[in-house]
């Protein structure tokens, strides 16, 4: 696996509706989203995951995440463990209003007052459990992290994760490959010769964070390698 650079966090919240806890949780990421740390930080959709989402498991072996549960049962924390990666971090609202001395929370699609606070202190966990896991010290003056750029200035792929995508003609078809640049800067580290075998190893790599067509699977991997090829000679020309 090649390792890549920590640009984001990813939130992935528990979706229980039954439970006052469950609410809080998806309030609590949401805040840490959209106002603490919105630059930093980006949503992986639970129901989504589960189902498969392809770009949302991706994001999970490649980048640290958070899960946020509404109790014990932990959800979240390991449907994201079981179908990518295990998450660098969870947090349980039940174990935050616990160790708070929160009141008890009421109320599922509208929450009470101890409701309300709890998704604040939650929040603020989330919080600086993100910026441990990117390393940088949070400037509350300036509301950014200190001494690097903003968000804006880094360019992600469609769906805002930070995972590089490169485009292939197959067959006359355009295939986008999650993390390839990334795949051949790892191999070419590793000073890995253009060959078949390195197509082989290329392409279980590849399998691993796409889905990939078993039909088209031969097709691929040859215009993968060629791609390869290509990266090699570039960064050739550029010694």
């Amino acid at each position: 696996m090649p390792e890549l650079p920590q640009k984001k966090v990813g939130i992935i919240a528990c979706s229980g509706e039954e439970l006052p806890e469950g609410t809080i949780a998806r309030l609590a990421a949401l805040q840490v989203l959209e106002q603490l740390r919105p630059g930093d930080t980006v949503t992986i959709c639970l129901p989504l995951f589960l189902a498969g989402g392809e770009g949302d498991r991706a994001f999970a072996k490649f980048y640290p995440t958070i899960a946020i549960d509404g109790c014990e049962k932990r959800c979240a924390f390991r449907g994201t463990e079981t179908y990518s990666n295990r998450p660098a971090a969870g947090i349980v609202v039940t174990e935050v209003i616990a160790q708070e001395g929160l009141e008890p929370p009421a109320g599922r699609r509208r929450l009470n007052e101890a409701g309300k606070q709890a998704a604040a202190r939650t929040a603020e966990r989330i919080a600086a459990r993100v910026d441990e896991l990117l390393g940088r010290a949070w400037s509350r003056r300036e509301g950014k992290f200190a001494g690097e750029p903003s968000s804006d200035e880094v360019t992600t792929c469609a769906c805002g994760s930070g995972i590089p995508v490169q485009k292939l003609q197959v067959n006359g078809h355009e295939v986008s490959l999650l993390a390839l640049p990334l795949l051949f800067q790892n191999m070419h580290e590793q000073k890995k010769p253009v060959s078949a075998e390195t197509g082989h190893e290329l392409m279980e790599m590849v399998k691993i964070y796409n889905a990939v067509d078993a039909s088209a699977a031969a097709e691929i991997e040859a215009a993968v390698l060629a791609a390869y090829a290509r990266y090699c000679a570039g960064q050739e020309a550029k010694a």
